[in-house]
């Protein structure tokens, strides 16, 4: 019996040992380089944002985070290289509203779907968006230009960078709640979209304050109204559409940083705490302010409800006018 007891001790110290030994030669996360995947081409506001987040995760987790832009789709492309990857930690998407919510919608077929296919971490920035007009419209505040809208002929024309962008579905949503209607021209992106405004060929858009901002501070454009929880510190005079009695037409652009499902809760545990880190850092910050977007960092339940709340706001919106992508 004795002789039993030993046997059995020893095999759980040896046990013990064996568990202690696979443990310490478990690779900790990260060890080699991570892939940021950003879905839309280098230069645009969330390429930035990207790099300025990978410049600063490599010096808080001490290996290189290493940007692939891979656009196409309206960011399908790039995200279903995420959604199909290996949930190791070192594929990662950083994402917007587009690619995160509208392109599988849009898409001729769901290549993922955020709930199921991506694990959350937390969103990077916010951006505004404001409803500025061509100087020559003959409306210094919200109402009169929506007196404007209800009563010209032929009716205004409204530039849009694309179908199914954050700044269509947002004009989208305003006509369908305020029971009015403009012309909508769609083009290829904001900057063509806001030259034809400048130039006075549409008379007005609703375009993201990084773009905006420029062509409102030279007059060459005027904001009547700007979305967000608060007055921005660029636009002091600028009311807000929730101040204006509209708290509905809240679209704004936002990053966030998503995992593939299944990638284990240790690794994703360190890379929240290294963001919401960056995303805390004044210097962050204040890189974030000049490209006309504001540090938002959130807990991934937060992030969570986030996208719930924009995927009913904006889902519904882009089914029942059959938004389709090119």
């Amino acid at each position: 019996m004795r002789k039993l007891a030993l046997a059995v001790i020893s095999a759980v110290a040896l046990a013990g040992i064996g568990l202690t030994a696979a443990k310490a030669q478990a690779p900790a996360w990260p060890n080699r380089a991570v892939r940021l995947i950003v879905p839309y081409a280098a230069g645009g506001n969330v390429d930035v944002a990207a790099r300025i987040l990978a410049e600063k995760l490599q010096q808080e987790l001490g290996q290189p985070f290493v940007i692939e832009n891979k656009p196409g789709a309206g960011g399908l492309l790039g995200s279903e290289t995420v959604a199909k990857a290996d949930p190791d930690g070192y594929t990662l998407l950083i994402g917007a509203n587009g690619p995160i919510l509208f392109a599988p919608e849009m898409g001729t077929r769901r290549a993922y779907e955020w709930r199921r296919d991506f694990i959350p971490i937390s969103t990077l920035t916010l951006t505004p968006l404001a409803l500025q007009i061509h100087p020559d419209l003959p409306a210094k505040t919200l109402a009169e230009f929506l007196a404007l809208v209800r009563t010209r002929q032929p009716p205004l024309t409204m530039a849009s960078p694309g179908p199914g962008t954050t700044n269509h579905l947002l004009s989208e949503l305003m006509q369908s709640k305020l029971g009015v209607k403009w012309m909508t021209v769609q083009y290829r992106g904001n900057a063509p979209a806001t030259n034809d405004l400048v130039g006075g060929h549409v008379q007005f858009n609703l375009d993201q304050i990084s773009v905006a901002l420029p062509f409102l501070k030279d007059n060459r454009t005027r904001a009547l109204a700007v979305t967000g929880p608060a007055r921005l510190a660029e636009l002091p005079d600028v009311p807000t559409f929730t101040e204006l009695g509209y708290p509905e037409f809240d679209g704004q652009t936002f990053t966030g940083l998503m995992a593939p499902a299944r990638t284990p809760e240790p690794i994703i545990a360190r890379l929240h705490q290294a963001v919401i880190k960056v995303l805390n850092d004044p210097a962050v910050k204040s890189r974030f302010n000049a490209l006309g977007a504001q540090s938002a960092p959130m807990t991934q339940d937060q992030f969570r409800a986030y996208l719930e709340k924009e995927d009913q706001t904006w889902i519904p919106l882009i089914r029942s006018l059959n938004i389709r992508s090119e």
